[in-house]
């Protein structure tokens, strides 16, 4: 359990120095350039997976509580919109006026889809912490932007286009979960 916890605080710790540390940030590429800030980044980063799969991997189960039947029907819903969150921060949708960090809710939705449905101890101390790193960077980006300016209207088209591109992935993801992660994501189907 120790590396997948280490391995989760460097990930986190990462992804959180844009948001709370963008003058040491900048100084550090100052020294060494943007491309060896980027390759050193991508290293650390990858560095914090392997350290997470291997904990995670590693670690000893055990049973913290016994996750609810509906659960598993609640689940795939909230992962469908974590999925549109997360495309929608890359897509010109209306979903960005409505969400102001749609990749951070997407997570936060992931997260809590993921704590409903699995009650062994490495999966609630990881998506705990997935919840709490998106509650955490979400309030920093909210400082660190100011004021929320919401985007202009953007056509209903994309939107159709957002939705009907989250379906085709999420429906591939679905059926890949169990060959890519081990774990059927629709276990009371099974």
């Amino acid at each position: 359990m120790l590396l997948l916890i280490l391995g989760f605080i460097l990930f986190i710790d990462l992804h959180l120095v844009p948001v709370f540390m963008q003058g040491a940030r900048q100084q550090v590429i100052a020294k060494i350039g943007n491309n060896p800030y980027r390759g050193l980044f991508s290293l650390l980063i990858l560095l914090s997976l392997y350290m997470i799969i291997k904990g995670f991997q590693t670690t000893e189960i055990s049973i913290w509580y016994t996750p609810p039947t509906w659960a598993y029907h609640l689940a795939p819903i909230l992962i469908f919109f974590a999925f549109l969150l997360f495309i929608a921060t890359y897509a010109p949708t209306n979903i960005r006026r409505l969400v102001r960090h749609p990749q951070l809710a997407g997570l936060k939705l992931w997260a809590v889809a993921h704590l409903l449905v699995n009650g062994e101890n490495r999966s609630v101390v990881l998506f705990t912490g997935f919840l709490a790193f998106g509650v955490i960077a979400m309030i920093g980006s909210n400082k660190r932007d100011g004021d929320w300016i919401k985007p202009h209207p953007k056509p209903r088209s994309l939107d159709v286009m957002t939705v009907a591109i989250t379906l085709i992935l999420f429906a591939g993801f679905m059926h890949f979960h169990e060959w890519l992660i081990g774990v059927s994501p629709l276990p009371m189907l099974g």
